[in-house]
């Protein structure tokens, strides 16, 4: 009798550096390499255990005092957009989505300098020239679009997103817009055209990365109703923020070991 053994992966834990999302942590990864055939499998499987795709890397994090980054998806069918969301909406009725093969181009860097230079001037990627940049929007062994947002009146590129098609949603992976357009709320509204796309394509879910309670930088992800995060090796409704203070303790996180073992693999079947 034939046995199928399951996928292997080796995983790895990098060295602690300053968290960038709360002050006084260090940050530490789990991550394995994403690649070969059953590539898309993997990425699939794991992003529903809280991972993130990083060029040819899933990653997820694994601090050893802290576990207050938690993986956030909107459930599509449970959203339902607020008052100043359908504001955002309209304000942006302008602009015209075009998806395309992972390919980058000069204009999108251009953008992407703009937006680091006013958003992000001290942050892990500022120095990313144009070959780091693309590799960030190349490099993927899965099924992958790049989102172009154009301003239907100027042809003016306004905002772009990086994002993965899985087997049950779509993972914005990266996305960065037009710096000088505050009132227009281009991040968040991004996010709401992506809910659209999974709901016509019929996906159920839009992930978001991680939600940080906590952290002004990720705090408007809490503003999104239907919104679930990867707590305790399952999927559950966001509460009230305040209840997850918890996770800053140091016996908040399991040990590698522990977190490893408890990881679920997808088979090798095709």
């Amino acid at each position: 009798m034939r046995h199928t053994l399951p996928l292997a992966p080796q995983f790895y834990v990098t060295a602690p550096q300053p968290c960038p999302y709360l002050p006084n942590r260090m940050e530490r990864k789990l991550f394995t390499a994403l690649q070969g055939e059953s590539a898309e499998k993997l990425n699939d499987s794991l992003s529903k255990q809280g991972f993130r795709r990083s060029q040819n890397v899933l990653y997820r994090p694994s601090c050893s005092e802290c576990a207050a980054c938690l993986s956030a998806r909107i459930s599509v069918a449970d959203f339902k957009p607020s008052k100043s969301q359908r504001r955002s909406m309209n304000r942006n009725a302008h602009l015209r989505r075009r998806a395309s093969s992972p390919w980058a181009t000069e204009e999108q860097y251009t953008l992407f300098r703009r937006y680091l230079d006013n958003r992000h001037a001290d942050g892990g990627m500022a120095d990313m020239d144009v070959f780091e940049f693309a590799a960030m929007i190349e490099e993927t062994p899965i099924r992958s679009r790049v989102v172009e947002y154009t301003n239907e009146k100027t042809g003016a590129l306004t905002a772009v997103c990086l994002t993965d098609v899985l087997d049950d949603g779509l993972s914005m992976v990266y996305s960065f817009y037009e710096p000088d357009l505050p009132r227009q709320s281009l991040g968040s509204w991004m996010i709401l055209d992506h809910i659209e796309i999974a709901r016509e394509a019929e996906l159920p879910y839009v992930y978001l990365g991680y939600w940080v309670p906590g952290s002004p930088k990720m705090g408007y992800k809490a503003g999104f109703s239907g919104l679930e995060i990867y707590r305790h090796g399952s999927w559950q409704t966001l509460r009230d923020p305040d209840d997850y203070s918890a996770d800053t303790h140091p016996l908040s996180t399991d040990p590698i070991a522990e977190q490893v073992a408890n990881i679920s693999l997808p088979d090798s079947r095709g």
